[in-house]
């Protein structure tokens, strides 16, 4: 190994020739196992639910489309609302070569002018349908921000409950070592047949299967969690006390109209509004002001000569007036009202098909919420009977069955049937949890579907 200093190593450690390669070892000790200290407590942190909701919402790519077309919505708002509002240009018309002959035109130094609508029933629509389309934005917004919460909490529940049954496996595995080890003894003493091992080796293999299915969720899940949140693969680590009761609702809750059906029917009244705007520019008249101003030239023309006035032509000149346009026929407006007519039916369809579909969701996650809440409620018994099972076993392994010598007396319970007992126990505990996963996923859909999200959504900021 090469020096780190070969000139002045003396010079460094003047006190000791051996200091320094013996600094450097212990240096070399200690620096993995700080490492393997401190690493941890870098790499994973306890997020709660409210936390990643909001980070969810913040690095969600549908929320900043959402924002976008909000921003789009105030920009056509102000675009239809400024056309009364005067707009001011100026320009120069200045010659670039000596001009020949008359050409009607009077070349200017510079112009200005002033134009604006004064009075314009349609106009009056487009600003009505604009406030519309922002209110419509408004609420797809909120609605992308619902959607986000909902798949970012319903992916945080979900791996907080396998992490629970992970643990869960790993004991399992843990009685299905033991239960392997009790066979092999007495398979070796010739109490029990080879079968019997197999069929232990046969249940160790299994649960080593079930719990890699479990860490192979749980890494999906992580990954879903670390895509919303923009956090690092890994770093996030679940709190169970941050998530509120999800409230047992049903598709008899009175049902509140979600964002997503506000925003269809926002939409469609603002298509009537522009269909009623455009209807009537074919028969309602427009005013408009307009003002110019322009200082003339007879720099490298000869107007003056053309024209002879009896008096020169002003360098200063000023006009205004207003603008009166009366519709009497005019085929390309007349097919723009019929085409934003069908747009306005087309909308209003669409909206009311919005409702029907969400009245179907609504009513098929209400059969299916019953059904899952059934099951949650199987399992939950199975699991409980097990528990009492298990007590049951470990009681007879500590005091026996009370009937030793008795005629007809049950055999008394062997170490293998304590770890097949707590195998079992730990297997009905895990199936009540993917129960409650299915049950909480569904009655989050189902007040999603029901426009009552946001009020679930309002406790996790009391979280």
């Amino acid at each position: 190994m090469p020096k780190l200093w070969p000139n002045n190593s003396q010079r460094r450690w003047p006190h000791s020739n051996c200091a320094a390669p013996a600094a450097r070892r212990l240096a070399r000790v200690l620096a993995p196992i700080l490492a393997a200290l401190l690493a941890p407590a870098f790499a994973r942190a306890q997020v709660s639910l409210t936390t990643v909701v909001e980070l969810a919402q913040q690095n969600s790519s549908s929320v900043k489309l959402a924002d976008a077309d909000v921003a789009k919505a105030r920009a056509q708002l102000a675009e239809s609302h400024d056309a009364f509002i005067p707009s001011i240009s100026f320009g120069s018309g200045l010659p670039a070569f000596p001009e020949v002959g008359y050409t009607g035109n009077l070349p200017s130094l510079w112009d200005a002018t002033v134009q604006s609508m004064v009075i314009s029933v349609p106009q009056l629509r487009y600003v009505q349908a604009a406030r519309l389309g922002v209110k419509a934005a408004m609420l797809n917004q909120a609605q992308a921000r619902d959607q986000v919460a909902l798949d970012a909490s319903e992916t945080y529940i979900e791996l907080d409950t396998v992490n629970e049954e992970l643990a869960a496996s790993r004991q399992q595995e843990d009685y299905g070592a033991k239960l392997v080890e009790i066979e092999q003894q007495r398979t070796e003493a010739g109490v029990d047949p080879l079968t019997q091992l197999l069929q232990a080796q046969l249940t160790a293999a299994q649960l080593k299967l079930s719990r890699l299915h479990l860490e192979t969720r749980a890494a999906t899940l992580s990954q879903q969690l670390a895509t919303l949140t923009a956090l690092p693969l890994n770093s996030i680590t679940t709190d169970h006390a941050s998530i509120p009761e999800i409230p047992a609702v049903t598709g008899d809750t009175p049902q509140h109209s979600t964002l997503a059906l506000d925003s269809a029917e926002t939409e469609a009244e603002a298509k009537q509004r522009v269909a009623k705007g455009d209807q009537e520019r074919v028969w309602f008249p427009q005013i408009a002001f307009g003002a110019l101003y322009n200082r003339n030239t007879t720099l490298l023309n000869n107007v003056q000569y053309y024209l002879n006035f009896e008096h020169p032509l002003p360098a200063d000149n000023f006009s205004s007036g207003f603008n009166i346009n009366l519709p009497l026929f005019d085929a390309e407006v007349r097919a723009k009202a019929r085409e934003s007519a069908a747009e306005a039916v087309r909308a209003r369809a669409e909206a009311e098909q919005a409702r029907r579909q969400n009245d179907i969701q609504v009513a098929e996650l209400n059969a299916t919420l019953r059904e899952l809440d059934a099951q949650a409620e199987v399992a939950n018994l199975k699991s409980q009977l097990a528990a009492e099972q298990l007590k049951s076993v470990l009681a007879q392994m500590e005091f026996g069955n009370g009937a030793a010598g008795a005629p007809n007396a049950p055999s008394q319970t062997t170490p293998a049937a304590e770890q097949n007992a707590r195998i079992d126990e730990r297997q009905k505990y895990i199936d009540s949890l993917d129960a409650s996963i299915d049950l909480a996923k569904a009655r989050l859909d189902l007040l999603h579907a029901l426009g009552l999200m946001q009020n679930w959504l309002n406790e996790l900021h009391t979280k």
